[in-house]
């Protein structure tokens, strides 16, 4: 017999904040006080909607003393992350450190290496006069195929310039724009030891499970406060905890290229608040014909969803993996 209840759109809110903050918070504060024997939590605040959560929930298991905010701007970010950022740490007391990482991604060849690829695809490009960014050229939500990325270019009058991207070109640019998360993760680790502190992760269900995330960059961390929550119920947090509204109401961006991008329009395809209650049914074993009926969608449509969304699960799962260790009993 069948002891679900019927699939809604409801089934994705947290019914109980309180108890959601109660349960995260004092959890945190076994594993990095008591597990880890750590004193403190250092977290990469961006102004983004995850980082500003988790800063909040740290606060409010380690008082604002013993959290510390690290803002890693370079010279492709947004500055309004660094504003927002400030605006955050403002709003919860707690102590900021800025650590420019331009430098250490030029040592790196972040920037030659990327541009080496673009100029493959628009031998015209300038890094001084043009804007870049990566996008989704064809969709594979409904056909169970992998995305096509596509290379935009935007010069200074605003005119923009796109061209479907090769894996060799693609996989070039990815690699060497990892070098920033793995960057960011390297000064984190840097403060939380120098302070005896542990670094705290920042990626939400959807980054984790669908594989968006770097790995040993933004996808590391000690602890994951936020690892098995829907974007929807991280909002529900933020406007509980107090997270400024300006955060709130910022649209989720990569801040990766120097061309604006939403995360969207890179890796998602679908607005947060329909994939969360997709993916409910999905990974909850509703069937495509009990979602369709619900979102006013067609079953053939909802069951393709389902396909895309387990190829997104197995293509990524080397993302998830630890290292394998196992190799002496071989």
């Amino acid at each position: 017999m069948d002891t679900r209840k019927p699939f809604s759109k409801e089934m994705i809110l947290l019914e109980n904040i309180e108890e959601a903050v109660s349960r995260i918070t004092g959890k945190l504060q076994q594993d990095i006080l008591i597990n880890f024997k750590r004193n403190g939590a250092v977290i990469g605040i961006s102004g983004g909607i995850d980082s500003s959560v988790c800063m909040a929930l740290s606060v409010k298991a380690f008082g604002a003393d013993k959290v510390v905010g690290i803002i890693m701007p370079e010279k492709d970010s947004s500055p309004d992350s660094e504003e927002l950022a400030l605006e955050l740490a403002g709003k919860f007391g707690i102590r900021t450190i800025k650590e420019v990482i331009t430098g250490a991604l030029d040592g790196f060849g972040c920037y030659s290496r990327r541009d080496e690829a673009v100029k493959r695809v628009f031998p015209e490009y300038d890094p001084g006069t043009y804007k870049m960014k990566i996008g989704i050229r064809q969709s594979g939500l409904y056909n169970n195929l992998p995305p096509l990325f596509t290379l935009s270019i935007i010069d200074e009058k605003g005119i923009q310039q796109d061209k479907m991207l090769h894996a060799r070109e693609y996989l070039q640019i990815v690699a060497a724009s990892n070098f920033k998360q793995r960057s960011r993760m390297s000064i984190l680790y840097y403060h939380a030891e120098a302070l005896h502190y542990a670094v705290v992760g920042t990626p939400n269900k959807h980054e984790q499970e669908q594989g968006f995330f770097v790995k040993h960059g933004d996808g590391a961390g000690d602890v994951m406060p936020i690892g098995n929550l829907y974007k929807t119920q991280v909002y529900q947090l933020a406007e509980h905890l107090g997270v400024p509204h300006r955060i709130i109401e910022r649209t989720p961006t990569t801040d990766t290229y120097s061309a604006a991008q939403t995360q969207e329009e890179f890796f998602y395809q679908l607005p947060f608040r329909l994939m969360d209650i997709f993916w409910y049914g999905f990974e909850n074993g509703y069937t495509a014909k009990e979602v369709a009926s619900v979102m006013g969608d067609t079953e053939e449509r909802v069951d393709a969803l389902f396909r895309n969304f387990e190829r997104k699960r197995k293509t990524t799962e080397y993302l998830r993996m630890p290292p394998v260790r196992d190799y002496f009993g071989i």
